[in-house]
């Protein structure tokens, strides 16, 4: 028979395991001449100290999470001992084991070993319930006894300062070891342990069933051979004989067997570990990881769960039982504590999870005989929760119950990926011909007038005016009447600055803080944040359909959980994505008026006036909202009204703004404040739009950065008037209505602007100069390709650095021209999608015929978590790298979870998978056909290839009772994702 014994050390999690090494705990003493195996040294030395090294103290980062060795002392030694090498055992000359490695401190070189004494005991428990069976057992019962205390070794010198009579410490000396320094003392008790107000910190302990005991190995010994049994101590305190009677309790008893898993988070009871840390009561609900929806209403780690939906929650199945009583979407109080502030019950308002983007809560009990953690649904099928799948629209909102807009820690999720040097189109590009906005920089020139498209002021369709009203009658009607609505017989009056301006006033009713949150199991797109805060503004208002327009820095994807809260009217209510633009950075939300009750008729939509365009000079209002629902305005001057957009690519690709001019103020509120830009009638001429982008500090290190500026409200007028006027396209259900959702027509090119002094050193004809700068004196640029989206129909026809001159013979000098362009084609019945192009390209004009891209808003609809990586269809933040693998493109790893497959065998993000076992995978669909044919712990060949372009070949053990295959699908017939199993164990299904 072979013995293995091994020793698990939280800080490499991982299990050594060493067979038939003799073992010899009795042979370690100072002195003693070791070696460790594992060391990097390989170098012999010898222990310094016994029982005078503890682990706990010497190196305190052991007490991380909870973890930490204590009532057991250390052997020491000058090794210096590699990370890595925990675990490894000890070895004397003769190549028998006297210790394992534990830990090192590398500041002092040292190195802290565990003795074997108890390893021993453990292996021969095993051993002989081996043999009793004949076989192996289904599970051996190790007996650990402990009373919750924790003792600690101090020298007789200082028991004497703790009261310690002189009788007493010449009677241990003459009993114990010679060479005994000290004995134990009582450092903390666990409230409402076995030992709890029998015995305080400062107690001398002198004899356990009338022995004395001054080492934890004799005290641990009694320990475990009493399990279940009463001890008699005889203890010291403040030189006072006392003696108490004990009853010793199973270790394996407060060491939680089970957790609940719901939304992401990890809730099971109170450990002992955790419980002597916190100074709490072992069993309490202790959130070990908060996940998406407690963290959303701000409730952090390491909380105690007192009170869920108005019940006290006493242990786990209390919480259970009542979470089992709620439905989809309730938002029900919670009252927790923390350890830092133990006297302090803290309340949240928590939301239950709407959507699918979780499993179902799921209670995971230890298998003792297998060694798994099993799952099973922890809420009966008969529950509101499993039978419920509301909605978020549909949500009710609650008017006696406004929820605060409270700040939540952010999500320690971060993008991972290989520390690799990406490619070089990944790095931001900039010439010194260009014209750039990067947040700090912009030009001097001014905007042309232009027409812009704009929706009728007469058309008569559902709300889209009548909601808005007369811009004359409603200013008149806040100057006359401030709206009031009667609320319980009480009028709840909208109180309007006295020194507010004009616009203000008009404006505040329109306008939205929008509170946004990602579920971090699938941030998606490259999203760098799982929380966004913002300003948004209404701009249709009817019976039965709201829309708000807003920046896609705050709105970056639509799988989000949407919060909106209304300066008109004290109400908090949810809101769902209905269109991303793909270029412009704005995106609109809809919300369910009657959600609003009575303040329906307090919330009006702003008047959009896309024309005439702001030239440089004019005076506009900047209006917005604080932290606190205040509307804040001030008067700036248009210092440059067309901008040319440039933010260059993530380390992790993400949404950026391409081919857009922006409007530039002499003064602002800061780079955190967004809103509107309005006349001195409030009528709203741009978006007053954040925008996100990435600065890089030398080679390596990078840095977020977000700055803000004023998109023009033509684009998102253009799209309204689509919306409303039902212009064929996609249909989607918005609070219970099928509606029809625009396409986007775009040339999927990354452009940008150059003088047309730079241009002409190009070879750009003088012809040409003169004809560009009448057509546009202001700007006197023209539009170079710095790159075509991969997999676009212009890819292989526009090579980067042409000078697009003109189409269908029209000179074009902006990125509005290539917009208009693109959208005549819509208009033409017998449009083919196709652009007749005049470009120039090294010294030569040519024609071309470049086919147009037709997007809808719906961004990323479909995701596959396999292995613990998340896997998309490559977004435009990836295609706009400009590469996609020759083997059909595959699918895109945009994230990996810790502790997964994929994270041990080292396939990260940023990366294409291609082939899976030779088969290819160009899409996601027959990427999930291929892995349907992969069975549990099975070996898998993946082929991927990275943004650099550098192929690679690795494998993966696939474990699918942990990490199920599963995919997110978003149906926008019924507005609703979809959580499907795509392969899972039977056990982790069931």
């Amino acid at each position: 028979m072979i013995l293995v014994f091994f020793r698990y050390d939280p800080g490499a999690i991982k299990f050594l395991k060493y067979d038939e090494i003799p073992l010899a705990p009795e042979a370690a003493s100072v002195g003693l001449e070791i070696r460790v195996v594992g060391n990097d040294s390989g170098e012999k030395v010898s222990i310094l100290a016994g029982t005078l090294a503890r682990l706990d103290r010497e190196a305190p980062y052991y007490k991380k999470d909870g973890y930490n060795d204590f009532n057991t002392f250390y052997m020491q030694a000058a090794s210096g001992t590699k990370g890595g090498s925990s675990g490894s055992p000890v070895v004397d000359c003769q190549g028998r084991a006297v210790a394992l490695n534990a830990g090192s401190k590398s500041s002092s070189a040292s190195a802290f070993f565990l003795p074997l004494e108890r390893v021993v005991r453990a292996l021969n428990l095993i051993r002989d319930g081996w043999e009793a069976f004949g076989s192996k057992p289904e599970s051996v019962y190790i007996p650990r006894g402990t009373l919750q205390v924790t003792f600690q070794h101090k020298g007789f010198e200082e028991t004497r300062r703790l009261g310690l009579r002189n009788e007493t410490e010449q009677m241990v000396r003459l009993v114990s070891p010679l060479g005994e320094t000290g004995m134990l003392v009582v450092d903390s008790v666990v409230p409402e342990g076995p030992a709890h107000k029998h015995l305080e910190p400062g107690d001398v302990l002198v004899r356990m069933n009338d022995e004395v005991v001054t080492q934890f190995l004799t005290m641990e010994t009694l320990l475990d051979d009493s399990v279940g049994m009463g001890i008699d101590l005889q203890i010291e305190r403040g030189g006072t004989p006392l003696a108490v009677k004990l009853e010793v309790e199973d270790l394996h008893s407060i060491t939680p067997n089970h957790f609940l898993e719901v939304s992401g988070a990890v809730i099971h009871p109170l450990s002992y570990q955790q419980a002597r840390n916190f100074r709490f009561k072992c069993g309490l609900v202790y959130v070990a990881e908060a996940g998406y929806m407690l963290s959303r209403a701000s409730l952090p780690r390491h909380a105690i769960i007192k009170k869920f939906a108005g019940k006290d929650i006493a242990n786990l199945g209390d919480l259970i039982a009542v979470i089992s009583k709620l439905s989809r979407g309730e938002r029900v109080p919670v009252e927790y504590v923390k350890y830092t502030e133990r006297y302090r019950n803290k309340p949240v308002l928590v939301t239950i999870d709407v959507h699918e983007w979780y499993a179902p809560p799921q209670l995971y009990t230890r298998n003792d005989a297998t060694g798994l953690w099993t799952a099973k649904s922890a809420l009966p099928l008969e529950s509101p929760f499993i039978a419920s799948a509301h909605h978020a629209g549909h949500i009710e909102a609650n008017s006696n119950s406004v929820a605060s807009l409270a700040e939540s820690s952010p999500i320690d999720l971060k993008c991972q990926h290989e520390s690799e040097n990406l490619a070089d189109g990944c790095i931001k590009m900039q010439t010194d011909d260009e014209i750039v906005v990067d947040g700090s920089h912009s030009s001097e020139d001014s905007l042309a007038g232009k027409k812009r498209r704009r929706v009728d002021e007469e058309i008569s369709v559902e709300g889209t005016i009548s909601s808005c009203g007369d811009l004359d009658q409603i200013k008149g009607d806040f100057l006359r009447h401030p709206p009031s609505v009667d609320v319980d017989g009480s009028d709840l009056n909208r109180t309007i600055s006295s020194n507010a301006s004009l616009a203000e006033q008009v404006i505040e009713p329109a306008l939205v803080m929008f509170e946004v949150h990602v579920p971090p199991v699938c941030m998606l797109d490259g999203v760098h944040s799982p929380h966004f805060f913002g300003t948004g503004v209404v701009i249709h208002h009817s019976d039965c359909l709201g829309l708000v327009a807003v920046d896609r820095n705050t709105v970056a994807v639509s799988i989000s959980d949407i919060m909106l809260s209304f300066a008109a009217y004290p109400i908090e209510i949810p809101g769902e994505v209905v269109f991303l633009h793909p270029v412009h950075n704005f995106a609109l939300v809809a919300y369910d008026p009657s959600a609003l009750g009575a303040g329906t008729s307090v919330v009006r939509a702003a008047k959009l006036l896309p024309e005439p365009a702001l030239r440089r000079g004019d005076s506009v209002y900047l209006v917005g909202l604080s932290r606190s629902l205040q509307a804040t305005s001030r008067k700036s001057i248009v210092t440059n009204p067309c901008t040319a957009v440039n933010i260059g690519s993530a380390d992790c690709p993400r949404y950026r703004a391409i081919n857009m001019e922006v409007i530039e103020l002499d003064t602002d509120f800061g780079s955190t404040f967004s809103g509107i830009l309005s006349d001195e009638q409030g009528r709203v001429q741009a978006l007053w739009a954040s925008f996100s982008t990435q600065i890089k500090y030398g080679c390596s290190s990078s840095e977020d950065h977000q700055f803000v500026r004023g998109i023009p409200i033509y684009a998102i007028s253009q799209v309204l008037e689509k919306i409303i006027s039902g212009t064929p396209g996609p249909f989607r259900l918005i609070n219970g209505v099928r509606r029809p959702m625009p396409f986007i027509r775009l040339l999927e090119v990354e452009l940008f602007p150059t003088l047309l002094s730079k241009a002409r050193n190009y070879g750009l004809s003088d012809s040409w100069v003169q004809v560009l700068a009448k057509k546009d004196p202001v700007r006197r640029t023209v539009l170079r390709v710095r790159g075509c989206l991969a997999g676009s129909k212009a890819e292989n026809l526009l090579e980067q650095g042409d000078m697009i001159l003109a189409i269908n013979k029209e000179p074009i000098t902006c990125f509005l021209d290539i917009e208009n362009a693109c959208q005549k084609l819509d208009q033409s019945i017998d449009s083919d999608g196709v652009l007749n192009m005049t470009i120039f390209r090294q010294g030569k004009e040519i024609d071309l015929i470049v086919g147009t891209d037709v997007r809808d808003g719906n961004g990323t609809t479909r995701m596959v978590n396999w292995c613990g990586c998340i896997i998309q269809d490559p977004h435009s933040a990836v295609r706009a790298l400009g590469f996609l693998p020759e083997e059909g493109h595959g699918v895109y790893v945009a994230r990996w979870c810790h502790g997964s497959p994929v994270h041990r065998y080292g396939l990260y993000a940023l990366q294409w998978i291609v082939e899976v076992n030779g088969k290819a995978t160009p899409d996601l669909e027959t990427f999930i056909q291929v892995v349907k044919g992969l069975e549990d712990g099975e070996f898998v060949r993946v082929r991927t290839v990275h943004l650099n372009g550098k192929p690679r070949v690795l494998t993966l053990k696939q474990d699918l009772h942990y990490w199920p295959t599963w995919e997110l699908m978003f149906e926008p017939e019924t507005a609703t994702w979809h959580r499907g199993i795509i392969k899972a164990l039977q056990s982790t299904v069931a």
